[in-house]
């Protein structure tokens, strides 16, 4: 599976690539989308609200499954990837780039710290 060292992971496969000012992008990892299959619509209507670390921030919808997706850490959401919502298998090609799901300003940095690594984020999947 495909884990870019620059991301940070949460238990629950979402990503996180925190930037210099304070904002993030979040989608599902590699690893989330494959586990789901053809993914048909991503769901998220929280832009504007503040959610808490692990709440959940929307739905992503494939052939089989919905699942939920969470926040890996706490913020406001501030857009959504506009983008999905004529190619929601876009999550399945491309998951760490045009596949974002949202943009979100981080409440509390210091929770970026509790997330895995890329490399630890491996030993999680591979159990």
């Amino acid at each position: 599976m495909n884990n870019p060292e620059n991301l940070k992971y949460s238990r629950d496969h979402e990503w996180i690539r925190a930037e210099a000012d304070g904002t993030a992008y979040v989608g599902i990892t590699d690893y989330a989308q494959s586990q789901l299959g053809d993914i048909v619509f991503v769901d998220v209507n929280t832009v504007g609200e503040t959610l808490g670390q692990g709440e959940m921030f929307g739905a992503v919808e494939a052939v089989k499954t919905v699942s939920d997706l969470l926040m890996p850490v706490g913020g406001e959401v501030l857009e959504l990837n506009e983008a999905l919502n004529d190619a929601p298998d876009t999550v399945n090609k491309d998951p760490y780039g045009q596949g974002w799901m949202i943009k979100l300003k981080i409440s509390n940095a210091a929770e970026l710290d509790t997330l895995l690594d890329a490399k630890a984020y491996a030993a999680e999947i591979e159990g």
